[in-house]
């Protein structure tokens, strides 16, 4: 993976999570709002979007794609500091490059964001988030969180 898709990749997960915070989802219902040949358009569009703010682009995307308000809301009730969408869009990010096969990091993308994993993450009452990327990567691996 070159520097510029690292990059974009950064950013379009930094967006899912945006979203998904703005629509109250869990992530899983962004990526497949999106659809692998959104996330592909994203990806394409990010080295523009970058200059946009994040409210104007997740403003387009939801309504593009017609997101729902949903009532998966990990922030509010919240007892401790959330990271940033920013900070967990890098963590999705490192994901994605630790475990995609070369040419498939869309799919990875997708998996990802659709497995136990995203939810565990998204979950801010725990430390999960905090957790080393490669321990996430081998709970990802197995299906599971390890102890």
């Amino acid at each position: 993976m070159t520097e510029i898709e690292r990059n974009d990749f950064f950013y379009v997960c930094s967006l899912i999570e945006y979203i998904a915070r703005q629509t109250k989802n869990r992530r899983r219902v962004i990526v497949e709002a999106l659809g692998k040949e959104g996330i592909e358009k994203q990806l394409y569009d990010a080295e523009v979007n970058h200059c946009l703010s994040f409210e104007q682009v997740s403003d387009e995307v939801i309504e593009r794609y017609k997101i729902p308000e949903g009532d998966f809301d990990t922030i509010t009730e919240c007892r401790y500091e959330v990271p940033s969408f920013m900070d967990i869009g890098k963590l999705y990010s490192i994901l994605i490059e630790d475990c995609a096969e070369p040419e498939r990091e869309v799919d990875e993308l997708i998996k990802i964001f659709s497995s136990f994993i995203s939810d565990k993450i998204s979950d801010f009452q725990t430390d999960i988030y905090y957790q080393n990327p490669s321990y996430l990567e081998c709970s990802y691996r197995a299906g599971y969180l390890l102890d």
